[in-house]
């Protein structure tokens, strides 16, 4: 399947964040036929909480730079993790079509905002999201990441007693 294609690449991607340190999030920004941009979390290794580093928002950075246009169709991004709203919203301004996640964020997931509620900038904007693709592989990676306890970034929290009970 072409997701899942994409995704491990992805999943790649948040492995090499795990061995730097990082929160375990990778980013594959797809055409349908190639990678056009990839990312990993950044900020979160030696317990620094930068929260402008996501995996997605590096990948979005990417992108602009890869000389891709942001009006073109079809435009999938592949995450280990749900996006949040600063990076759902990032996602749908470059004309991301479609969000494909491993992991759902029970504590800051945005892709399940209601976006008739939002402002024209982006209530005008058709997304599509496909959730839970290759979902026991993401969670492993950030079961990994919390039953360290050396990391500290989100300990404590939703998100990490959701991953850590398994669920």
């Amino acid at each position: 399947m072409q997701h899942e294609r994409f995704m491990k690449i992805a999943i790649t991607q948040a492995r090499q964040a795990l061995d730097a340190g990082e929160f375990p999030v990778g980013c594959v920004i797809a055409d349908g036929r190639k990678v056009v941009a990839t990312g990993t979390r950044q900020g979160t290794a030696g317990n620094r909480f930068n929260e402008t580093g996501h995996a997605e928002m590096v990948a979005l950075g990417k992108l602009d730079r890869s000389g891709v246009s942001d009006a073109q169709d079809g435009l999938v991004l592949y995450s280990t993790l749900e996006p949040c709203l600063m990076c759902f919203g990032a996602a749908m301004i470059h004309g991301v079509a479609h969000i494909v996640y491993g992991y759902e964020d029970v504590m800051g997931g945005g892709t399940s905002c209601d976006l008739s509620c939002l402002p024209p900038l982006y209530s005008n904007r058709r997304i599509s999201i496909t959730p839970g693709v290759m979902r026991k592989e993401c969670l492993e990676l950030f079961r990994r990441y919390f039953k360290n306890p050396a990391n500290r970034y989100l300990k404590d929290t939703l998100l990490a007693k959701h991953a850590l009970s398994g669920v």
